[in-house]
């Protein structure tokens, strides 16, 4: 039968003694919270405390905790409480609740100018980190396609094109959809202005150029990056964390040539076909929109097209793309790896894994922009 809890003080001249008898467990968490919220403010001077609990019927961790709890508060400068007549039984409960450790507090610092160098400097050096991976990535990756090379035999043709129905064939559909919707809203938007001075049909000669050199492969390269990039981290963080690749490196297989290159491989070869699609959807869905909403016939719209834009145009667009998959999948192969042994660092870098590849995407787009220029396409 279960006795209700007790705390006692008991008289033991100078010494501040409590005995603690009954039942501490969670079933009676309110009236053991009670008195130990009273005995905690016994805490005077004395020379020494004992908490005996040797009259203690039944002990879970939740009264253990409570009685740990107890001798803590108690606990002043060189005296310390001790706890007296702890049976075998709850020895090891009762220690192992003391490992626990109080909640250290956290203190708030002021905003100093100095902090705020730290800050910074600290941030330039987590950006040189992350390049500084990205770097070593790239460099094991051809590495092991140089392996390949050497050793055909080595190349895993069945694990890319499994990677490469995921990221391109299974991509189509939303690719087209989003592409699509993206070339219809362009088109009525330079329609609607283009009205204003008459000019309705330079809406092809926006619409092509745009799609075909910037906004397709960015558009499509952006989708990929947080559709199979986030994938491809938490393939890989999910491996971390179940130490298979571990695994792999003890069998002697390397993890990047067995895991990382059959997804670059697929990755490179997928996002130009993919922004090839896109393109053509993009255009299908403008000249559309300027057939139903600007009046442009289907066939005065091909052949204004065929007029505005030329080889050049889908060259610098193809151009891109490869080189942005490979900035994704490095991205992510790189936050992938990088995954220690817990869900909540799964889900920080599959975040930053969308949003370095997206960044890294815009910028690459940016630096295209600039050498095509320079060259005059």
């Amino acid at each position: 039968m279960n006795s209700d809890p007790k705390l006692e003080r008991i008289a033991k001249g100078n010494a501040l003694a409590l005995c603690a008898t009954g039942t501490w467990t969670a079933s009676f968490a309110p009236v053991l919270e009670r008195m130990v919220a009273d005995a905690e403010k016994l805490a005077g001077s004395p020379q020494s405390i004992f908490i005996d609990v040797s009259e203690v019927a039944k002990l879970d961790t939740f009264g253990a905790w409570l009685i740990e709890r107890l001798r803590r508060s108690l606990t002043q400068g060189a005296v310390e409480a001790q706890i007296a007549g702890l049976s075998a039984n709850y020895s090891s409960l009762v220690d192992e609740v003391r490992r626990v450790r109080a909640t250290p507090v956290v203190e708030t610092s002021t905003i100093t100018i100095t902090g705020m160098l730290e800050q910074i400097g600290r941030t330039v050096a987590g950006v040189g980190g992350t390049v500084a991976g990205l770097i070593d990535m790239l460099g094991a990756v051809l590495a092991a396609g140089f392996r390949v090379l050497v050793h055909p035999r080595s190349f895993r043709l069945t694990s890319t094109v499994h990677h490469m129905e995921q990221v391109c064939w299974r991509a189509v559909p939303i690719i087209v959809l989003i592409t699509f919707l993206i070339g219809c809203i362009i088109a009525q938007q330079g329609i609607f202005h283009f009205r204003r001075f008459g000019a309705d049909i330079f809406v092809v000669d926006m619409l092509g150029v745009l799609v075909l050199r910037e906004i397709g492969v960015l558009l499509v390269a952006i989708m990929v990056a947080g559709r199979s990039g986030s994938a491809y981290t938490a393939e890989l963080g999910s491996m971390k964390m179940r130490e298979e690749i571990d695994a792999l490196r003890t069998m002697g297989f390397d993890p990047i040539e067995v895991l990382v290159l059959p997804r670059m491989l697929a990755l490179v070869l997928a996002l130009p076909i993919l922004a090839f699609l896109g393109a053509m959807a993009a255009l299908y869905g403008g000249g559309l929109v300027a057939w139903l909403y600007g009046g442009v016939d289907p066939e005065a719209f091909l052949l204004r097209l065929r007029d505005a834009i030329s080889i050049d145009h889908f060259i610098v667009g193809i151009v891109k793309a490869p080189v942005m998959a490979a900035v994704i999948g490095i991205v992510a192969c790189v936050e992938g790896l990088a995954v220690q042994g817990s869900a909540e660092s799964l889900g920080q870098h599959t975040t930053a894994s969308v949003v370095k590849g997206i960044f890294f995407v815009i910028v690459m787009d940016g630096v295209f922009a600039i050498f095509f220029a320079s060259i005059g396409m």
